[in-house]
């Protein structure tokens, strides 16, 4: 087995201390070596709190750390691009939190220092590395539900904290905290690219951050992925892969538990009371564990990475697309 990869985490966000860094933790190839923060004794409590050996008072500090491999960036949407360009700079490989940028041209600048650096860098969809969105997508490519025309995705969430950074702009709202894993999923299981957007937003009066999203993206062929996104109403996940002769559900899409296993349906439509259906069922697993694992394999040079930096960049350009149709009230190019 490969020596595992040692990781410095910039920030103590909430994402990074209760599920990203527990999980890279009991992953194979991570070591979570060391943790920065801007105030020193928030970064200290962090390390206490989580059994990492290291602890900076600024992230500079930790860049310049000769030992650390790679960098988990977890910090708000505006600053992903700008300190994992100072990552990249200093000589790291950077994992960074979605979105990786908030519009195309900022994170087109990842790709010329990538270039510069020689270094790995990508986009931390979780999602792509569950055994249920790997079976999902095995399933479309076997024909198994037809030809697909057709995916429908809910993600709503209830959060009214105005401290919090999700409801705080530039970087705030549900179309960038959510809505991205709408469009990467159906650009997954598609496997193409959009073409247009229709969209309407609907923005907090006080927040200034988009709290309800709906929008169509149309595919080559006449292909639909349609969604809803809210940050301010009850909880909800589905998302349906229909098709000519089927569908597949998947019943946690984003955040799967790691407690429990997980199920997928697959229904061939013979009757609305599910006697077409079956379920899949996968094995309890932590998605944020996956996705350390297969990071690591790319930068020891065990396995190509599988979703470079260019399909970070590809996923912004719709999430613009969106921004721009709702506020013109028509379609819009990708």
């Amino acid at each position: 087995m490969s020596k595992p990869i040692k990781w410095g985490v910039l920030g103590v966000a909430k994402i990074a201390t209760e599920k990203v860094i527990p999980a890279m933790q009991r992953a194979s190839l991570c070591q979570i070596e060391a943790i920065a923060s801007r105030e020193l004794s928030r970064a200290q409590a962090a390390a206490v709190t989580l059994g990492i050996p290291l602890a900076y008072g600024s992230y500079e500090e930790m860049l310049a750390d000769p030992e650390i491999e790679a960098i988990y960036n977890p910090l708000p949407n505006e600053l992903h691009v700008p300190w994992t360009l100072k990552a990249l700079a200093a000589g790291k490989h950077v994992l960074c939190e979605k979105p990786v940028a908030l519009d195309a041209a900022e994170a087109a600048q990842l790709i010329e220092a990538r270039a510069k650096s020689g270094k790995l860098v990508a986009e931390a969809f979780m999602v792509r590395h569950h055994p249920q969105w790997r079976r999902a997508r095995e399933i479309v490519r076997a024909g198994a539900i037809g030809e697909i025309g057709a995916i429908q995705t809910l993600f709503t969430y209830r959060l009214l904290d105005a401290d919090n950074v999700r409801n705080k702009p530039p970087g705030g709202g549900g179309l960038y905290d959510i809505g991205c894993y709408a469009i990467l999923t159906a650009r997954y299981i598609f496997a193409a690219e959009p073409i247009r957007v229709a969209a309407c937003l609907d923005v907090d009066p006080n927040f200034g951050t988009d709290r309800l999203a709906s929008a169509i993206v149309e595919f080559p062929g006449g292909r639909h992925l349609t969604f809803t996104t809210a940050t301010q109403l009850a909880a909800a996940q589905r998302v349906t892969i229909v098709g000519t002769a089927g569908r597949v559900e998947v019943k946690i899409p984003f955040n799967a538990p790691i407690d429990r296993p997980t199920e997928i349906v697959i229904d061939s439509g013979a009757d609305l009371l599910g006697g077409g259906a079956r379920v899949e069922t996968f094995a309890v697993c932590d998605q944020y564990a996956l996705q350390g694992d297969d990071f690591g394999r790319a930068i020891r040079g065990e396995a190509v990475l599988e979703f470079p930096i260019e399909d970070a960049l590809a996923n912004i350009k719709v999430i613009e697309a969106c921004f721009r149709a709702a506020k013109s009230g028509r379609w819009e190019t990708v």
